[in-house]
């Protein structure tokens, strides 16, 4: 359950990739477990947050089942997951002038934490910086992360003006805590990249039940 006092949160599904090493089409509508990828993410993100919207191009209409606000890249040019960061905080600002903060997920992470939110806000409140990112088994995962929304016209900026495209290249600008999660059993941001990586997924799912 969400804490009574939490400010309120967009969520935003990052689905906006081309998935080439999958073989192209919505790496988030692959199955397993008898459900898409991208209802897994759905059932982890929704409880974390206020509002949940999927980041998607192309046909709206392929994910009409799953009842979602759809937003395409507001940059052109399959721009990275920063493309997705942007657009859903010019969507927040449009629709959600109460929500202050973004929250993205990655929809290819299958198993990313029930409690990831909570946990990136306590982060990003003790280091007093205003961005943060999850981390686990040493390494950063800067696509599950808190944005907040008065830095979008930056981001923008950089974006369209400087070309910029690594996510840390923006992020040490304006200063990131990293929320370190348990990568034991196995690491909850394990991503699904190739069909390699969705057999490896549906062993973890069997062994979590």
């Amino acid at each position: 359950m969400m804490p009574a006092t939490r400010e309120p949160i967009v969520g935003v599904l990052l689905a906006g990739g081309q998935s080439r090493r999958m073989g192209g089409g919505d790496k988030c509508l692959q199955m397993l477990g008898g459900k898409t990828l991208l209802a897994h993410a759905i059932a982890r993100a929704r409880p974390q947050v206020d509002v949940l919207i999927l980041n998607a191009n192309g046909d709206r209409a392929r994910f009409a089942a799953y009842d979602l606000p759809v937003v395409p890249d507001v940059i052109d040019g399959h721009a990275g997951p920063l493309a997705g960061v942007l657009s859903g905080m010019e969507w927040a600002r449009a629709h959600r002038p109460d929500c202050a903060t973004i929250a993205t997920f990655a929809t290819d992470a299958p198993f990313f934490p029930r409690d990831l939110v909570p946990r990136l806000s306590a982060a990003r409140k003790a280091a007093h910086v205003p961005l943060a990112c999850a981390s686990s088994g040493g390494r950063t995962h800067p696509v599950f992360g808190l944005w907040p929304v008065e830095l979008a016209g930056d981001l923008r900026r950089a974006m369209t003006e400087e070309d910029i495209r690594k996510v840390d290249i923006w992020t040490a600008r304006h200063g990131i805590a990293h929320a370190v999660c348990p990568d034991t059993p196995h690491d909850p941001f394990f991503n699904i990249n190739r069909p390699e990586d969705l057999a490896r997924a549906q062993t973890i799912a069997a062994q979590q039940g």
